[in-house]
């Protein structure tokens, strides 16, 4: 076994679409309309990778409640202080550049248009 995908449900399609590509590079490797059942599918992935991004997008609904219980996707990059210097510049909402206790900074968040949480850490 292993892990195909991870889904979030978005309420403008468009602007994840720019988000997501913008930000991390992400391309589109499909995409799945059903007019007759009102949602749209847009799998989104890294070259060379195939573990998918689904965005959902649900016609005519307002928005989610994201609760309290979700936390986040991570995305992994060799250098996390470049990307993060690349997102501020580019206006993305972003927190500071953090590491765990006693730890040097290796990981910061970055919220994209629905307001779903992605944490940028260091590749390993």
């Amino acid at each position: 076994m292993k892990m195909k995908h991870t889904c979030y449900r978005v309420k403008d399609l468009k602007s994840s679409l720019k988000f997501y590509k913008e930000a991390f590079g992400f391309e589109e490797s499909r995409i799945r309309d059903f007019p007759e059942h009102k949602f749209t599918l847009a799998y989104l992935k890294f070259p060379n990778d195939d573990y998918e991004l689904e965005l959902t997008y649900n016609y005519d609904h307002e928005g989610y409640d994201l609760g309290n219980g979700y936390g986040h996707i991570a995305i992994a990059t060799e250098d996390v202080a470049a990307l993060h210097e690349q997102h501020k510049v580019a206006g993305f909402e972003v927190t500071d550049l953090k590491g765990l206790p006693g730890t040097p900074p290796s990981y910061y968040f970055i919220v994209d248009p629905d307001g779903y949480k992605i944490e940028v850490i260091r590749e390993r």
